[in-house]
């Protein structure tokens, strides 16, 4: 199975085409510039997701991503302890999803 990579965009900006394995989904904001971080990969600062915003990401797409995955990502992400519980459910506030995913943040 190839990778897909994922990256957010904010509502009415332009879509980078023809890169293979690319996939895009647009935001509006709160939720576009909620949750990001910035990492410095090889000297390059980046701006990436938390992980609670990630697993909370993961819900709100499920129907594109699969149910399965955003499971998946909660589970793998929990037991890593990439995120707290409070975390987890101002994220899942924020997205819309907190009736969803309760049954397994319980």
């Amino acid at each position: 199975m190839a990778y897909e990579h994922w990256i957010a965009i904010p509502e009415g900006s332009w879509e980078p085409q023809g890169y293979e394995g690319l996939r895009t989904t647009r935001f509006a904001e709160p939720y576009y510039s909620a949750g990001v971080e910035e990492h410095v990969i090889e000297g390059v600062p980046v701006k990436i997701y938390s992980p609670a915003k990630t697993v909370a990401d993961c819900f709100k797409m499920r129907s594109k991503i699969g149910f399965d995955v955003a499971i998946e990502a909660l589970r793998d992400g929990w037991r890593q302890r990439r995120f707290s519980m409070d975390e987890i459910q101002h994220f899942a506030k924020l997205n819309r999803v907190e009736k969803v995913m309760h049954p397994y943040i319980e």
